[in-house]
């Protein structure tokens, strides 16, 4: 199995060949419809997925009942809910398809054999967290110290699949913003794009 979405793995330097390919052949090609659930609220998480092609989200519903979106997935990124899968408690988020995805699926149970395993994959996980933790870290404190616009121009840049595919609604929840305003800062994007 050759795909580009394997080298969350084959980035880790330290990986042997045959760790690679025993890690790999662990998962398990599955394939998601828009609007199919990933993880639903209230559900413990036993598997987390690398995502092949296309785009996915997790929201949380608020205390009047609107969806905020708290992450994008996109391609070659992993998908998945860390304190529920790792703390095996029922997750507060939903993670949805807003296309079609096809994924690679790796259960916990098959994960956590590997993991004990192989000393690499602890090595790998203890990276992945370390940076993916960093990621939540800045973006919490971008969302105070940037702009909507300049927010809006990071997401554009990063994840440029996002602003293509996803809803306003869904994108303005994630940014922070109500879908007038971020209709108005894409406007004035287009309009004025050298002010920026």
């Amino acid at each position: 199995m050759t795909t580009k979405a394997f080298n969350v793995y084959h980035d880790f330097p330290f990986f042997f060949p045959e760790e690679l390919e025993e890690i790999i052949k662990a998962h398990e090609k599955v394939i998601f419809q828009k609007g199919d659930f990933i993880l639903k609220e209230g559900k413990t998480s036993n598997e987390y997925f690398i995502l092949e092609k296309g785009l996915a989200r997790s929201f949380v519903n608020d205390f009047n009942g609107n969806e905020v979106t708290t992450h994008f997935f996109v391609e070659n990124e992993i998908i998945i809910e860390v304190s529920s899968l790792f703390q095996r408690i029922p997750t507060q988020e939903n993670i949805i398809c807003i296309t079609d995805c096809e994924c690679w699926k790796i259960d916990f149970e098959t994960f956590q054999e590997l993991y004990h395993k192989i000393q690499n994959l602890s090595e790998w996980g203890r990276a992945w967290m370390s940076q993916e933790l960093f990621s939540y870290k800045q973006r919490s404190v971008e969302m105070f110290t940037l702009s909507a616009t300049k927010r809006y121009l990071n997401l554009l840049e990063q994840k440029p699949h996002v602003i293509q595919f996803a809803p306003l609604k869904q994108i303005a929840s994630y940014l922070g913003v109500t879908d007038t305003s971020l209709s108005r800062i894409r406007k004035e994007l287009v309009s004025h794009p050298k002010k920026i």
